[in-house]
């Protein structure tokens, strides 16, 4: 596999520099040393904590004729020790991106293949960069520019395990069977506004035995203003419709203020509501938002206690939320500390339990060795109460925390134009 890749890699290099209007290869290298003692959950009493780690290599290719754009991204993602040394294959790779674009006209293009999709801050679409392997999806986008500073985005993605001749039960290893969305953003001055709908389709057998296909709606708009040294964002999203046989009713809403000291410093405050779903309700109907294809780590905490994996279907997170960041040169610093509630009640048998889940500190620090590589690394503490005892089971007064460590080489090894 790795000979195929690198001879794929000069014949592409060959090709591309006599032929193309323009060319990139560029690379990407990326070790992460993480040490989780109470990472996603609570540690268990006498449980030891885990380090490791982890490694993302990309090599990406970049071209461009006339109307036609391509991007294809190899990747190889691993653990190190997963595989002998004396290997003879390696399972690890795949292509993260592999698409075609190309402009009809000049205020329309169609984006086709495994591509990235993200929107705004990535709260419902984005490529979740901080793992590993990232999030790309195999679908058809097309691109209208309406106005000077107005864009729609129209997607369509239909998922298969395999080329059939009849029709099969697709197993969701993507998350979903299919859907299609619009988005739309358009600027006024210093006033940003989106509006994004979503259609999710899911097939899964229901209680008859018989494939079905249902679909869940998410809907909703993000504003952003900015005047001076102040900036202002808030997103307001609900979801309908039915995840398998049941029903779907909740809601979102999320707001940031953030204000510019000085040329150093930037202190901001947030909040986000999602809602959930109180733990001695018996129905069926789901109440619980889902960020869907979110890029989850990015919220409520880089410990990822909530939405990375887990708290689907549950009660709902209400994250009160500040940040102290100082940049100068190429040293970078934020504090971030997180005050995390349930939107619904928590139940001990049949005794109410407090709403307040606890307090998450995260500290990341940052540093730009050279325009190609940087260094980066964090430590994040939870301190859990009763009630997140209760939901993710473990010992909320043993130390839970994260300690993690990541360098990024991301050279351009050839350009042309």
């Amino acid at each position: 596999m790795k000979k195929r890749i690198f001879f794929s890699t000069i014949i592409f290099m060959t090709i591309f520099s006599i032929n193309a209007q323009s060319f990139k290869l560029s690379s990407e290298i990326r070790p992460r040393f993480e040490n989780r003692h109470g990472y996603k959950t609570l540690i268990k009493t006498g449980e030891e904590g885990a380090s490791f780690i982890s490694q993302r290599t990309r090599l990406n290719f970049n071209f461009k004729q006339e109307k036609l754009t391509l991007g294809i991204s190899l990747q190889n993602v691993r653990v190190w020790g997963d595989i002998s040394t004396l290997a003879s294959n390696d399972n690890a790779n795949s292509f993260h991106q592999a698409w075609a674009a190309y402009q009809l006209s000049e205020k329309l293009s169609l984006k086709f293949g495994r591509q990235e999709i993200i929107y705004d801050d990535s709260r419902i679409f984005g490529n979740v960069g901080w793992a590993q392997q990232a999030r790309s999806f195999d679908a058809v986008v097309a691109k209208i520019k309406t106005s000077k500073k107005g864009k729609l985005d129209i997607g369509y993605s239909l998922n298969n395990d395999s080329r059939q001749l009849t029709n099969s039960l697709y197993t969701n290893v993507a998350g979903y069977k299919t859907f299609q969305y619009a988005w739309y953003h358009t600027e006024i001055e210093n006033f940003g506004l989106s509006l994004l709908a979503l259609n999710n389709g899911v097939e899964f057998l229901n209680s008859n035995s018989e494939e079905e296909l249902n679909y869940s709606q998410t809907f909703g708009s993000r504003a952003t203003y900015k005047t001076g040294n102040l900036s202002f964002n808030g997103s307001i999203y609900f979801q309908t419709g039915k995840i398998f046989e049941n029903s779907v009713s909740s809601s979102y809403f999320g707001g940031n203020i953030k204000h510019k000291t000085s040329e150093e410093f930037n202190i901001g405050l947030g909040i986000e509501y999602l809602s959930g779903k109180d733990m001695n309700d018996t129905s069926s109907k789901i109440k619980s938002f889902n960020p869907v294809f979110g890029t989850n780590h990015k919220f409520n905490g880089f410990m990822d206690y909530f939405y990375v994996g887990n708290h689907i279907n549950s009660v709902g997170l209400l994250d009160i939320n500040a940040t102290l960041a100082y940049s100068k040169n190429k040293f970078s610093a934020k504090l971030i500390p997180h005050v995390f509630s349930s939107t619904a009640d928590i139940y001990n048998v049949n005794s109410k339990m407090s709403n307040s889940l606890g307090t998450e500190i995260d500290v990341v620090l940052g540093y730009k060795i050279s325009n190609n590589v940087t260094l980066n690394g964090g430590f994040s503490k939870m301190y859990g109460t009763n009630s997140l005892e209760i939901l993710k089971n473990g010992n909320n007064d043993s130390d839970n925390s994260w300690t993690w460590l990541m360098v990024t080489f991301k050279p351009t090894l050839f350009s042309s134009k």
